[in-house]
C-alpha cells in the first residue's frame, strides 16, 4: 500500500468479501504508431489490434479479432492473462467500453462513440467536443456502473498510451515520469513527443489540454470515475495513465473520494517513472499494490514481468487485488491458475 495508508486500509475493509465488476476501456491513439514507443502489438499493423484482442481474450480466452493470442513472439504475455485469470477466480462480471477503439471488438460492448486519438506529435489528439462528449458519455455509463456493484474496477487497454499520459500531466504541471512497457524505457523519445505537441497549446482550459496532449480513454475514465465514485467504491486499474485521469478528474471537479488506484508491484518498484509521486500531486488518493510473484514462475514469459517487460495493462492489476478482496485467495494460488492459463493457450 502506497500512499494515505488509512485510507486504503479503510477502503480494503469496506470492500473485502463484497461485490465487485470490472470494466476494461479500450481505446488507441495513433501516437502508437511512432517507432520505438511501445512494445504492444507483434508487428506494427498488429498495433491497432491490441484493446479489441485483449477483450477478447479476457471473455473467451481466445481472440477473434486477430487469429493468434496477443503475444511476444518469445512467449511473454498480453497482461489480460493475468486479467482473465484474476476475474475468473473470483467470479467477477465484466463489460468492454470501447472507447475510441481503432478496430471494434468481436463481442457485446458499450459504444461510445467516439473517433481514436490522432498521433500528437503531428496534431490534435482530438476535438474538444469530443473531450466533451467522453467526459459526458462516461459520467451516464459510470453512473449506471457504479449502481450496480459495491466496487467497480475500471481498467484500459490503450497502446501508447503512457505517451498521451505523461503529455497530459506535463500540460497541468505535474513533475513525474511513466512507465514503459519496455524494460528500457523510451522516455527521451516520450519527452520529445510531448515537447513538439506542447508547441501547439495555447490555452490553459483543461478539455483543450486533453484535446492536444491526450486520448480518448482519459476523458471517458474521468467521466466513468466521477459518477460512479458517487454511489460505489472505484478502484483505477492501472499505471501511470490512472494519474493523468485523476489530474483531469480532479480538473472537473473531483475530489478523491472512495477512490484508491490499484496496480502491480512491478509498475510500483519501476524505476523509471514515479507512481506515487505523480499521484501525491495530483490527489490524496491511496494505491493498492498486487505482489504477484510472477518471479518465482517456471514459465520464462511470465518471469519476464519481473524482469521489467510489459508490467501492468488491460486493468491486471486491480482485477489481481478485486479477486485477492473478493475470496482470499493469496498470490501464490493466483500464480498457480495463471500458470495453468497460460500452459492452457500455449
Amino acid at each position: 500500500m502506497l500512499g494515505n495508508k488509512q485510507k486504503g486500509l479503510d477502503f480494503i475493509k469496506q470492500t473485502e468479501q463484497r461485490k465487485f465488476a470490472f470494466s476494461l476501456v479500450i481505446s488507441y491513439t495513433a501516437t502508437s504508431e511512432i517507432p520505438g514507443i511501445t512494445i504492444a502489438g507483434e508487428h506494427p499493423d498488429l498495433i491497432k489490434y491490441t484493446g479489441p484482442a485483449d477483450a477478447e481474450f479476457i471473455h473467451y480466452g481466445n481472440c477473434k479479432s486477430i487469429s493468434v493470442i496477443p503475444m511476444t513472439p518469445d512467449g511473454k504475455p498480453t497482461p489480460a492473462l493475468l486479467t482473465k485469470t484474476a476475474l475468473e477466480a473470483g467470479s467477477i462480471p465484466s463489460v468492454v467500453i470501447n472507447a475510441g477503439s481503432k478496430v471494434p471488438p468481436k463481442l457485446p460492448f458499450i459504444d461510445m462513440g467516439l473517433e481514436y486519438g490522432k498521433n500528437i506529435a503531428n496534431e490534435p489528439a482530438l476535438g474538444q467536443e469530443e473531450v466533451r462528449k467522453a467526459v459526458e458519455y462516461g459520467r451516464i455509463i459510470g453512473r449506471f456502473l457504479g449502481a450496480s456493484t459495491e466496487c467497480l474496477v475500471v481498467g484500459e487497454s490503450v497502446p501508447g498510451g503512457t505517451t498521451t499520459a505523461l503529455g497530459v500531466l506535463v500540460a497541468f504541471g505535474v513533475k513525474t515520469l511513466v512507465s514503459s512497457s519496455m524494460p528500457k524505457n523510451p522516455i527521451e523519445l516520450k519527452i520529445r513527443i510531448i515537447k513538439e505537441a506542447l508547441k501547439r497549446l495555447d490555452s490553459k482550459d483543461p478539455f483543450d489540454v486533453v484535446a492536444q496532449l491526450g486520448d480518448p480513454m482519459i476523458p471517458t475514465m474521468a467521466g466513468i470515475l466521477s459518477t460512479a465514485s458517487e454511489v460505489s467504491k472505484v478502484m483505477l486499474a492501472g499505471g501511470t495513465q490512472m494519474a493523468a485521469v485523476l489530474c483531469f478528474a480532479k480538473k472537473l471537479g473531483f475530489e478523491g473520494k472512495n477512490t484508491v488506484v490499484g496496480t502491480t508491484s512491478y509498475i510500483a518498484e519501476d524505476k523509471s517513472a514515479n507512481l506515487l509521486g505523480a499521484i501525491e500531486q495530483v490527489l490524496d488518493v491511496p494505491i493498492l499494490v498486487a505482489k504477484l510473484k510472477l518471479g518465482q514462475s517456471t514459465i520464462p514469459g511470465l518471469r519476464s514481468y519481473s524482469e521489467g517487460f510489459v508490467k501492468e495493462g488491460a486493468g491486471a492489476g486491480g482485477a489481481s487485488i478485486a479477486c485477492m478482496l473478493k475470496t482470499g485467495i493469496n498470490s501464490e494460488k493466483l500464480l498457480s491458475l495463471t500458470e495453468k492459463e497460460y500452459r492452457r493457450i500455449t
